[in-house]
């Protein structure tokens, strides 16, 4: 195999605007970030991306390898971090260390724990109320005619599931959703000065302040427990471990703030998509109970809400034709695995016949594969329905409006029209 230099690699890829280090690359079109990812995959070996030794990182960014680096956490670990910056300590001493930065042991224990939480009558009573939030969501849409679909829909949809779920009362979900999204917003690259010394510390905040409004719904939850998911995991007992209230508090951070970003921009791309491609909208409509499973994972491969998760190398191992040593950091590209012509055919093509669709917007399988895939998918497929068969002729009015970000495809803002039957 002829693995070219680092040098001359480097060289070529400048040439197309293809430094993934650079926070200039995430600000171009994202056709163009597209097409680069898609030279990338044509070289024989991960390139490695940033010139200071503890900065850089390689790229994954064929399927085969994000599924394989997904699938070894002996040899790629999430511990320390998996998002950049990584977590620092004294963050996770005090808020508690999110599931998605744990490994072994650690890890295996919290998803059980959080597992058995999900109870089957839990289950069930959470598909029941997706099609309830769903209708009232849409209702409400109608009633009020809003400009904007984001903060009007597809951010509504998933936060009432997710708050529903966890039987957070009415009384604390605005000051919740203001929380989340201050938590989440300008995650963006492109940021002034003012933006980078204060959003940290605005995070910060948010996240502290959602923690302790769940930590006082925990306490009330243990006194006067009632058939939702903050009881089922404060009486949690597995093998006698039960969460701590910091685990408690990074379990609920997670599940709000992920929960809801990542299903709300599958939504909102999810519009965007089927109004650029009315044929699929209309074949979708023909027959929704056949089309809809393989809508929503078009939906997700297509606009891959997540752009990357990173692992660190923690034992000698070799994968995609590059050998790895530890210590080494690899970015797992979801966003560019989706679009891996070696697996998909026509890959920057939407069509929700798609069959089959091994995307990796979940993740790539193995331990950290996503626990709310399911969640999201009944959310998608409820809200739709309610979307393409009552109001009339629902569409994007332009473009969306995205976030310049190397770690999620968020959607900022998308104006939308329909009429009444």
């Amino acid at each position: 195999m002829n693995i070219p230099t680092q040098a001359s690699t480097q060289h070529m890829l400048r040439a197309h605007n293809a430094d993934l280090a650079d926070p200039l690359f995430w600000q171009l079109p994202r056709s163009e970030r597209l097409k680069a990812f898609a030279l990338l995959r044509g070289l024989d070996a991960p390139v490695r991306f940033g010139e200071s030794k503890g900065k850089s990182f390689y790229a994954l960014v064929k399927h085969a390898d994000v599924m394989e680096a997904s699938r070894q956490p002996r040899q790629f670990a999430s511990a320390p971090g998996v998002t950049t910056p990584e977590p620092a300590a004294w963050a996770k001493a005090v808020f508690g260390n999110s599931m998605v930065n744990m490994d072994g042991s650690e890890h295996a224990t919290m998803r059980r724990i959080v597992s058995r939480a999900f109870t089957p009558r839990l289950l069930a009573a959470a598909e029941e109320d997706i099609r309830d939030v769903a209708r009232r969501v849409v209702d409400e849409m109608i009633d009020r005619r809003p400009g904007d679909f984001v903060p009007s829909v597809a951010s509504r949809m998933p936060f009432e599931v997710i708050c529903n779920l966890m039987g957070i009362p009415e009384r604390y979900r605005p000051e919740i959703a203001d929380r989340v999204n201050h938590a989440s917003e300008n995650v963006g690259v492109k940021r002034g000065l003012r933006a980078r010394l204060r959003v940290p510390g605005r995070g910060l905040r948010a996240l502290a302040h959602m923690q302790l409004v769940m930590a006082k719904l925990a306490r009330e939850r243990r006194r006067r427990p009632t058939d939702d998911l903050i009881s089922a995991l404060v009486r949690a007992d597995i093998d006698g471990q039960s969460l701590s209230s910091r685990q408690l508090g990074a379990f609920f951070s997670l599940l709000l703030v992920a929960g809801v970003e990542t299903t709300r921009n599958a939504i909102a791309h999810g519009l965007a998509l089927l109004t650029e491609h009315p044929e699929q909208r209309a074949l979708l409509v023909s027959d929704f109970d056949r089309y809809a499973d393989g809508a929503v994972d078009e939906i997700v491969r297509h606009s891959t809400p997540i752009i990357q998760f990173r692992r660190t190398v923690i034992a000698e191992c070799s994968l995609g034709g590059r050998e790895f040593h530890p210590g080494e950091k690899v970015v797992l590209f979801y966003a560019s695995a989706n679009r891996d012509e070696t697996v998909f055919t026509n890959p920057d093509v939407f069509d929700i016949t798609r069959d089959p669709n091994p995307h990796l917007g979940y993740g790539g399988g193995g331990p950290h594969y996503c626990l709310g895939s399911h969640l999201a998918r009944q959310e998608m497929k409820a809200l739709f329905h309610e979307l393409l068969t009552r109001p009339r002729d629902l569409r994007a009015v332009g473009i969306p409006e995205l976030v310049d970000s190397n770690f999620d495809n968020r959607v900022r803002a998308l104006r939308f029209a329909f009429d009444l039957s």
